[in-house]
């Protein structure tokens, strides 16, 4: 008696694909069934009881990611298959994430795909790896920090937010190669009434371990996201922004960011967040689904101070970033030192291999930047390029290009 054939289930919201993707299963013997609709789609995962599911990243009602959750939480035994247009890393990273959750990924099937392709994947065991994780070393620190003899606390930080004395400034950052500007990267000031203006470093430590943090991240994108609409909206110009690691990070924060852009008319393909190693640490497979989720929507994500911490690399293949940072510890010290330079250019050279944009912080001669030219470095941002300076300096300096 032979058995009954497998099944297969697809969801996507392209009657095209879905419906190549029905013929080719049926070719090689497959029963299949597509919709493009979410709840009928699970309605038919507990019912039609599919062998194999197809599932397609990016959809108008509910995206591929929340998708897998929702499977990986009724613990699905299906082999499934991702499909998506979208960048590699993003469609690699979102596989990397389901798999990580105990689904069985056999495959990630970027968008054309040949036919012999989807059918090895009917018949091939799950390929997809998961990376050891490891956990963040970051132990908490008191809630306060020292500016000469007077030691920050959060009741200074909360009053600092209440009378509008923080603000950012913006650093150019421009190509290694042309010479224009590329972007800015929006850094915190603190203008307090009797200490003068007080360093970061005198107050983000603070802020994260009073909680005070988030209240800080919002100032930023309360002053800076609609100055950057204004003179750059609609250009290739990005605005960077840093994000700690103590930051609330969830899907909430991801929707008010794309509020905030709808509101004033700019793309979330001109923001980066720049995130420390320890940012994607503490969850690793919730902050996975969520930085995947943050791409799918357009905005950039940098890995900062690359190669100052043991699990950057480990973070750096896992997590879809598009751009690293090359940390200025090396890149200050690379007109001097030797070992500098190499460490410099091997990490140029990772991304490179891996298709991320590199830039390199803490530019402070023209020696450095041709050296960082002749290693094929993307970006560069320093002191030798431009200060980070106050709103009108900085868009008065845009019409500058630098050589």
């Amino acid at each position: 008696m032979s058995s009954s054939p497998s099944r297969l289930l697809i969801l996507d919201d392209d009657p095209s694909v879905g419906q190549t993707i029905e013929l080719i299963a049926k070719a090689a013997g497959l029963e299949t069934r597509f919709t493009s609709s979410p709840d009928t789609f699970f309605r038919l995962v507990d019912e039609w009881q599919p062998d194999h599911l197809a599932i397609d990243l990016v959809m108008p009602d509910m995206d591929g990611v929340e998708v897998l959750a929702r499977l990986a939480k009724r613990s699905c035994p299906a082999r499934i298959i991702v499909t998506s247009g979208v960048d590699h890393r993003v469609l690699d990273a979102a596989g990397r994430s389901a798999t990580e959750r105990g689904l069985n990924i056999v495959g990630v099937l970027p968008k054309p795909f040949m036919p012999s392709a989807l059918r090895r994947m009917f018949a091939t065991p799950s390929v997809s790896s998961v990376l050891p994780e490891t956990s963040s070393s970051r132990q908490p620190g008191q809630a306060m920090a020292a500016v000469g003899n007077y030691l920050i606390q959060p009741h200074d930080i909360q009053a600092g937010l209440d009378g509008n004395q923080f603000f950012p400034v913006y650093q150019p950052k421009i190509s290694c190669f042309s010479g224009q500007l590329v972007g800015f990267e929006a850094l915190m000031r603190w203008r307090h009434p009797q200490l003068g203006m007080v360093p970061p470093d005198k107050f983000i430590g603070c802020a994260e371990n009073s909680g005070l943090v988030d209240a800080l991240t919002q100032r930023m994108f309360d002053l800076s996201l609609e100055w950057f609409a204004q003179h750059y909206g609609s250009t290739s110009v990005r605005l960077a922004i840093n994000i700690s690691a103590r930051s609330r990070l969830d899907d909430v924060f991801v929707e008010d960011i794309i509020g905030r852009c709808r509101k004033c008319g700019l793309a979330p393909g001109q923001l980066i967040f720049e995130l420390t190693e320890t940012s994607a640490m503490e969850d690793p497979v919730a902050s996975l689904d969520l930085l995947t989720r943050m791409r799918m929507k357009g905005i950039h994500l940098s890995i900062d101070d690359l190669g100052t911490g043991f699990s950057s690399l480990l973070q750096l293949v896992r997590l879809p970033f598009s751009e690293l940072k090359v940390d200025k510890s090396f890149v200050i010290t690379a007109s001097q030192s030797s070992e500098s330079r190499q460490v410099v250019q091997a990490i140029v050279g990772l991304g490179q291999s891996l298709g991320i944009q590199s830039t390199a912080e803490g530019v402070e001669d023209r020696e450095t930047l041709q050296f960082l030219r002749d290693i094929g470095c993307n970006f560069a941002q320093g002191f030798h390029i431009a200060r980070p300076m106050p709103a009108d300096e900085a868009a008065r300096w845009s019409h500058f290009s630098f050589d």
